[in-house]
């Protein structure tokens, strides 16, 4: 019953049915219980942990990643350990204790650090940058997005380049380094227009034209704008009124002596 229980919680899953496919892993859990298959065990627990973490239940997330963490060091399988440590970082973050992330984080970085799993380590290091960011230390917080970008680019992972760089602006921003902040910002840009993401671009123009605004370039700050009421209009985005006025506000501003 294991497997059609599994196969029922990917399709509730698919369709976004996180109760229905809560009960279908819970179910497939008891039944890899009552095998003793642990491995199979491993697997549901970790597939249920991330439903509870979908639907808001961050605790049973929590025991269900931590039971599927004591099976893989049982098994000594260093790869998915690692993707568990993470889980949990993550989960923490979620739940607003970013700082409690840090220990899972650097613990999957040793591990992941000598498999060479470049995807996985794009996304570490980019939430160990996020981390630090968040605790304003603006150059530890660079080293780490700037190791991110050398991951993501050895995997082609643009999603990853884009989200990086648009973190890394801001980091940047954040530290009063506007110049820097404008270069990642253009190039976060062109991957989310790569990515063919609409609110992505939007977003990235957003904080670009902040940057052009502050430098009093009012010209490049409209173009920025402009882009942006464009892709709001276009694609429906809920921002559209607020960048309207935004871009009627610089264009006013722009007219006065």
């Amino acid at each position: 019953m294991s497997d059609a229980d599994k196969h029922r919680a990917r399709i509730f899953l698919h369709r976004g049915q996180l109760a229905q496919a809560n009960a279908a892993y819970e179910q497939a859990v008891a039944d890899d219980r009552l095998a003793k298959d642990h491995r199979a065990l491993s697997d549901s627990l970790g597939n249920l942990g991330n439903v509870c973490a979908l639907s808001g239940d961050l605790d049973r997330a929590e025991a269900c990643y931590r039971e599927v963490l004591t099976i893989q060091r049982t098994e000594r399988n260093q790869h998915a350990i690692a993707h568990t440590l993470v889980n949990l970082g993550n989960l923490h973050v979620g739940a607003g204790t970013p700082e409690k992330a840090r220990p899972y984080y650097l613990e999957a970085l040793d591990l992941l650090t000598p498999l060479n799993d470049y995807r996985a380590l794009g996304i570490l290091y980019h939430n160990l940058g996020m981390e630090e960011a968040r605790r304003t230390q603006w150059d530890e917080a660079t080293a780490y997005f700037t190791q991110a970008l050398d991951a993501h680019r050895i995997v082609g992972n643009e999603e990853g380049l884009a989200l990086t760089y648009s973190q890394l602006g801001k980091t940047f921003l954040d530290a009063g380094d506007v110049r820097k902040a404008e270069k990642c910002f253009n190039n976060a840009s062109e991957h989310f227009i790569k990515l063919g993401n609409a609110p992505g671009e939007a977003a990235v123009l957003r904080l670009l034209a902040n940057v052009y605004i502050h430098v009093a370039d009012r010209v490049s700050a409209i173009r920025c704008l402009e882009r942006v009421v464009f892709l709001a209009t276009h694609y429906k985005l809920p921002e559209l009124n607020r960048d309207l006025e935004s871009l009627n506000h610089i264009r006013q501003s722009a007219t006065r002596p």
